[in-house]
């Protein structure tokens, strides 16, 4: 599909957008929403030993618009920001928003190839993108970050954008079933929602509270975390341009005072690991810990509770949905769940054929709400499959319990989640088979003894091997060399973390590969 400049109509009954209240352009609605209620001087962001008010982020975002018009970015362009976390992605964001231009969520840590693919499938006028990046995206109109920020200072604030609230907004990229990943495309409109059924019903933000999200921003987690909630309550964030360890996060804990912990699975399994049991005192100031992105293992939640004196309220969210669609409260909280469907969302149990399940009983998560995107960047047929009648195919399996809670039971097709980020094993076999001692490779997430999400290959290796690797570990072993080809074509999150050396993979008899067999790790 291409994005429209608008859309005319609300894209579910059950939304927002058409409400009075709804915010045409996000930058002015949030700049107007920060002074009509004072918050012009209360800390919005943290980062390092900086910190910027709401108005200072507002008067910022004004001037990089500038600095973005004056580089050609007009209305409906796209922009594409490759940013680490920080106060330049901010500004760069909602100038990008002032300017009814729509900005392309990009990690910055992703390999070459990943940014060429997305820069080709969305065109923009104008990359930002942060250090190390300068030979990417050579063959586009490049602005550097610290380039940006210095500009700001004698740039002049520019105009704003007239826009509705089914404007798009933002893209934000998935990993695809097959590797390849798609831009999802939401509107000006969604993230006030997000924060209207989330951060301001279900967790109760107020200006006061400080958030801490492990997830970053270009993903669709750490976007509401980190940038909607707090701009849109008045309360701050902490940005850190890397994922956090776990003595990072207890220092920046400690000295910033958080009150709110968003982050993944196998993070706070980390925390517990490097504390042990019971209270750790520098996290006295968290009042709830929020996690998403794959499923707590058995017992985890109660450790970090533990750890944090602190509810822990798990949720499940996707791209396509742009936050959360169901999710754990103070009012409702159900260890081993993901909680209720979100006010606003609608949530059905259905199985192949389509059909809704009967209570009890395992099926596929459909979910229809106000904020779905409404497709896929240049997929219609893809678009078409996913958004069926309004409704998104999750792709999750799940079982409803008798309250309304809703317990995921993993995905319903081969994709893999990693440290809270779904990864496709196809596009990791395909590096790692293209080696000359590589015969067969199967690629799966493992649970460690300490509940961590760890990629394992499991390589059959041709006999015998090619000169020079005789043995399979070592410095000039096979080993060696399969985390070396990983690492030199894959995004850090692909890069399998163990490599296990078999006779052969479980196939069924027609040859097709029995994942669910390699995902035990034994057959």
């Amino acid at each position: 599909m291409t994005i429209p400049t608008s859309t005319p109509t609300p894209r579910s009954p059950t939304g927002t957008h058409a409400d009075a209240d709804a915010p045409g352009n996000l930058a002015t609605h949030l700049a107007a929403l920060a002074e009509r209620r004072g918050w012009g001087d209360r800390i919005a962001f943290h980062q390092g030993h900086r910190a910027w008010t709401h108005a200072e982020v507002h008067e910022l975002a004004g001037r990089a618009a500038g600095v973005l018009r004056g580089h050609g970015v007009g209305a409906g362009d796209r922009v594409l920001l490759a940013l680490p976390d920080g106060i330049t992605w901010v500004a760069a964001f909602l100038a990008t928003a002032r300017l009814g231009a729509v900005a392309v969520l990009v990690n910055p840590e992703l390999p070459p190839a990943d940014h060429a693919f997305m820069a080709e499938d969305t065109r923009p006028v104008l990359c930002v993108t942060g250090p190390g990046l300068e030979d990417r995206f050579t063959d586009r109109v490049r602005l550097g970050a610290d380039q940006l920020m210095a500009l700001t200072a004698d740039a002049e604030p520019a105009a704003a954008h007239p826009v509705d609230a089914h404007t798009p907004l933002y893209v934000q990229y998935t990993s695809g079933t097959t590797g390849r990943p798609k831009g999802v495309v939401h509107c000006h409109g969604d993230p006030k929602t997000y924060y209207d059924l989330i951060g301001r019903r279900l967790l109760r933000i107020t200006p006061d509270d400080v958030t801490l999200s492990v997830s970053k921003l270009y993903f669709a987690y750490g976007f509401g975390n980190a940038f909607v909630f707090p701009l849109f309550s008045g309360s701050s964030a902490v940005l850190v341009d890397r994922r956090p360890n776990p003595a990072a996060v207890d220092e920046l804990v400690a000295r910033h005072r958080v009150t709110l912990l968003y982050s993944v699975p196998s993070a706070y399994a980390a925390l517990v690991a490097d504390r042990g049991s019971g209270h750790a005192t520098c996290f006295a100031s968290v009042r709830a810990a929020v996690s998403a992105g794959e499923g707590l293992p058995e017992g985890l939640e109660k450790q970090v509770a533990d750890l944090l004196a602190a509810p822990v309220l798990e949720q499940i969210g996707s791209t396509e949905a742009g936050h959360a669609f169901c999710a754990n409260s103070f009012e409702h909280n159900h260890p081993g769940t993901v909680g209720r469907p979100v006010p606003g969302f609608e949530v059905e149990l259905r199985d192949g054929a389509g059909m809704p399940v009967e209570d009890g009983a395992e099926g596929e998560l459909w979910v229809r709400g106000p904020t779905l995107t409404p497709g896929y960047l240049n997929r219609p047929e893809e678009t078409e499959r996913t958004l069926v009648g309004g409704w998104l195919a999750t792709h999750d399996r799940a079982r409803r319990e008798p309250d309304g809670s809703y317990r995921h039971l993993g995905r319903t097709d081969d994709l893999e989640m990693v440290g809270g980020i779904t990864i496709s094993p196809l596009e990791v076999e395909a590096v790692l088979r293209a080696h000359p001692a590589v015969k067969e490779v199967a690629v799966a997430a493992m649970t460690d003894w300490r509940g961590f999400s760890r990629l394992r290959a499991f390589v059959v290796p041709v006999s015998p091997l090619p000169p020079g690797l005789s043995a399979l570990s070592g410095p000039s072993g096979l080993e060696t060399e399969l985390v070396g080809l990983a690492r030199e074509h894959l995004a850090a999150f692909k890069v399998p973390r163990a490599i296990s050396f078999v006779p052969s993979l479980p196939r069924t008899s027609t040859g097709k590969l029995r994942r669910h067999l390699v995902r035990q790790g034994a057959w």
